[in-house]
Parts: C-alpha cells; structure tokens; sequence
C-alpha cells in the first residue's frame, strides 16, 4: 500500500516561482547592502575620541540625530556641572508656567509679568542688569530671559529663579524622565557651590531636554516656536556656533566656570536637525576646551549637513549638484 505525505509547502504555479525567487533575490541584496550612514557615524565617532584624547581634563558628548533618533555618545551619561547652560531649564519652566497660566491655572510666572529694578538683587556677572537705574527701570519676565540668554546675566536669572521656583524647575524636568540633571543653587553662589549643591547635568540628558522641546512635547506649539526663537539669540562666549557657517541657525545656551566649558544646542543643519551637547571640567586650560567643543560641532555639522543632502546610497542630490547625461 502506498502512502502519499501532504508537502510541507502548497504547489506553487511557476510564474508564482519566478516572483517568489526575485523577492527573496531583492530582500537578500537590502540585506547585504552596507550601510554607508553607519560608516560615517563611525567616522564622526572617531574623530571625536582623537579629540577627547588630545583633551587635558574631562569631556563628555551626546549628538541626537532629530529625524531618526540615533545617536553618538561618548562618556554621555556622567555628571557634569552646568554653568550657565542650566538656565535652558529655567527657561524652559518659565514658558511652562506661560502655558499653565494661559489655561487658567493661578500663581504661575508670566512673559509679560513686570520687574522693577532692584539693586539688591545684583550679583556678579550682569552686565545688563548692573546698568539700570534703581526703583525706575520696569521690565518683563520674557526681558529677564533675553538678558539671561543674551549675555547670560546672573541677576536676570536669579530673578527668574526665584519667579518660577526651583522645586517646580526640577519637577519639569522629573517630568521630561531627567533624572540626573539639576537646579540646586543661585546663580554665583560660591557658598552652595563649595557644599556640593552644584548645578549638574549629563551631555545626553540635555540633548533630550532639546528635543523634548523641539518635537513639541515639552510645550504647546506657538510656546514652543516662542521659545527656539528666543534661544536661537546669538550670544555672547558662544562655543557650538563659533566654527559653523554665519548663517547657521543654532539655538544653544553655553556656560563657563573656573575649569568648566559646556554648551548644549539645537543645531538645524540643512535638512537634518541635531540636538547637540558637550561638557567639559577639569580643564588645564579653558580655552582649549572651548576650541574642542566647537571642533566638534563643526564635525558635527559637516556629519548632518551631508546626511542632509544625500540619498540614503550616498549620492548628494544638493542644487550644486550635475544632472545625469546617460
């Protein structure tokens, strides 16, 4: 007696063959086609660790591609202090409080709330602030931030501080999943400093916030445009925008202590946006961590600017570029 077995696959027509045949041809060439992307990543990569390298202290990096969510890191996840690129915090919990208050929401700090001018709240480093004239000068809390970002005056930000709270600036960004970066202390407080109630933050945390803001889940979207617009000031020390084009859009806050560089921005490269963020300390020399800093925004930027303007097999399609004759 004979005994026929079911086949393990159904009968398949022969032009059924042929079509099954070339998808899996096709699947198997995307598979096996390098991925030219990733060698630049591992280009950039390099020339940041040759950079770390040469550096004479500590240096942590964090680069976030904004379209697809891929990064580069380098020592991303250790505690850096701050210097005045916390104030991007403070800025970010003001619109906040905007946002809370427009919805009804009582006791919140606006951008159009008045300040008058008080001597006593001076502190070192206000070169803006110092220059009013005492009981006269009446300015906003959205004026306040301009001269907290412009010329990262000290006095304009403890004014805001103590406006929007630093309990509250820490839960915004609790809330954003920033678990290690935070406000502790005024702004040229020596006294907490030497406690250890440090400003802290870490290069990929600071990148998120960036994001966090640029994707609009941090803000509504005219808060948020309000507030890159305000941040995208130019500045004085500026360490990401000093090598890039002049007409670069970068929207940063940078910060500079004894021993200490830092500066964290939204980089918009020509069609590829990139959150970037580097922190120094322990610095030898500050200068040479503020030539390193910008030394890897421009690779950076060159990175993304050509990402940009190129097919995903490498072709730059850019308006310089010729059209085919074959």
């Amino acid at each position: 007696m004979s005994v026929h077995r079911r086949a393990a696959f159904p009968a398949l027509a022969p032009v059924s063959i042929v079509i099954l045949l070339i998808a899996l041809a096709g699947a198997g060439a995307r598979a096996a086609e390098p991925g030219k992307p990733d060698l630049l990543w591992q280009k950039l990569d390099s020339r940041i660790a040759a950079i770390d390298d040469g550096f004479d202290g500590a240096l942590g990096v964090a680069i976030l591609d904004l379209e697809d969510g891929r990064e580069l890191v380098r020592n991303a996840d250790q505690v850096f202090p701050t210097a005045s690129t916390i104030k991007l915090a403070i800025l970010l919990e003001l619109y906040r409080q905007e946002q809370q208050g427009r919805a009804g929401q009582a006791g919140k700090a606006r951008l159009a709330d008045p300040y008058v001018f008080d001597p006593k709240d001076l502190v070192g480093d206000s070169q803006i602030m110092a220059g009013l004239t005492p009981g006269l000068t009446r300015v906003t809390n959205r004026d306040l931030a301009q001269f907290m970002l412009a010329v990262s005056d000290n006095s304009a930000s403890n004014v805001l501080q103590d406006r929007v709270g630093i309990d509250n600036v820490n839960a915004t960004l609790r809330a954003l999943g920033l678990q290690k970066t935070q406000l502790r202390r005024k702004m040229m407080d020596v006294a907490a400093a030497r406690r250890g109630d440090e400003n802290v933050a870490t290069p990929r945390e600071l990148t998120r916030l960036l994001a966090a803001i640029q994707r609009g889940k941090a803000l509504e979207p005219d808060l948020t445009k309000a507030l890159l617009e305000q941040l995208a000031t130019r500045k004085e020390k500026s360490t990401i925008p000093l090598l890039l084009p002049d007409d670069a859009r970068v929207a940063n806050k940078p910060g500079s202590l004894e021993g200490v560089r830092s500066d964290a921005a939204i980089v918009y490269a020509p069609g590829r946006p990139f959150a970037l963020c580097v922190m120094t300390a322990y610095a030898r020399d500050e200068r040479a961590a503020e030539q390193a800093i910008s030394e890897i925004a421009l690779l950076a930027w060159r990175h993304f600017e050509t990402l940009g303007k190129a097919t995903p097999y490498g072709r730059t399609l850019g308006p310089a570029a010729p059209a085919d004759t074959h």
